[in-house]
C-alpha cells in the first residue's frame, strides 16, 4: 500500500516537473510583433530552402509567438534567376511600420528602414522570443545576419554570388551580411551597417559561425 502510494507521488512529481519544463520552453506571446531576428536558422548554413523556405521559417517562428496571422517575409535578396529579374529584399517586406516583440517601432517605412533614422540596434533587433542576439564582444558572437543585399536593400549584380546560390547552397558562394548589433572591430559605416557589413567566409554553417554568425536572418510582416 505504502509502496503504491510512493510510486503514485513520484509519478505525479515527474508529471508536474514535465509540465513546468514545457511551460518554461514556451515562447512569450507577441501578437502585435511585425519584425524580428530569427532565434535560429534552419541549421544548413546558407541553404534556407530558397526564398520560399526562408519565408516559411519566418512564418513558423512567428506562429510560435502568436503572430502567425500575418504574411511574413525574410529580408533577403536574390540574384538574377532564370526569369531575368533580381529580387530585392526591400521590395519583399511590405510598407511598414514595423515593431519588435516588445512593441518598440524599429522603422516606419521602407525608406525609414534604409535611412540613418531607423531604430535597429542590439536593444531593438530582438528575436521572436523577445531576446537579444549574442553579439560583438560576447562568446559566441552571432551578430552576422544573412541579407544578400547592398546597403539600400537591393540585390547584387547577377555575376556576384552573394546569396549562397540564391539560398539553396551550403557549399557554393558567399553571403552579404549585416550586423544585428551594428557593432564591430572598428567604428565605421560598414561595421555599423545592419544589412551590408561584409561578406561571409562561405555558405556552410561552419563558415557562417567562423565569421561571427549562425545563419540568422531578419523577418518582417507585410
Amino acid at each position: 500500500m505504502h509502496k503504491t502510494m510512493r510510486y503514485s507521488l513520484l509519478a505525479s512529481a515527474v508529471l508536474v516537473l514535465g509540465v513546468a519544463g514545457a511551460q518554461a520552453q514556451q515562447v512569450p506571446q507577441a501578437p502585435n510583433m511585425t519584425f524580428f531576428v530569427t532565434s535560429a536558422g534552419p541549421g544548413k548554413g546558407g541553404d534556407l530552402g530558397g526564398l520560399a523556405g526562408a519565408d516559411a521559417h519566418c512564418q513558423t517562428l512567428a506562429t510560435t509567438a502568436g503572430a502567425g496571422n500575418k504574411a511574413w517575409r525574410a529580408y533577403l535578396s536574390s540574384t538574377t534567376p532564370a526569369t531575368g529579374t533580381a529580387t530585392n529584399a526591400r521590395d519583399r517586406i511590405g510598407k511598414g511600420p514595423w515593431q519588435n516583440a516588445k512593441g518598440a517601432v524599429v522603422a516606419t517605412s521602407v525608406e525609414d528602414l534604409h535611412s540613418a533614422n531607423n531604430k535597429l540596434s542590439d536593444e531593438n533587433s530582438l528575436t521572436e522570443r523577445g531576446t537579444r542576439v549574442s553579439g560583438f564582444g560576447y562568446t559566441p558572437n552571432y551578430h552576422d545576419v544573412l541579407t544578400g543585399s547592398q546597403a539600400d536593400g537591393t540585390a547584387y549584380p547577377g555575376n556576384m554570388n552573394m546569396t549562397c546560390n540564391n539560398w539553396v547552397s551550403s557549399e557554393f558562394g558567399k553571403s552579404s551580411v549585416g550586423h544585428i548589433d551594428r557593432r564591430g572591430g572598428a567604428d565605421n559605416e560598414y561595421q555599423r551597417s545592419w544589412n551590408a557589413s561584409h561578406q561571409s567566409r562561405g555558405c556552410s554553417q561552419a563558415d557562417l559561425i567562423a565569421t561571427g554568425g549562425n545563419g540568422l536572418f531578419y523577418c518582417f510582416a507585410q
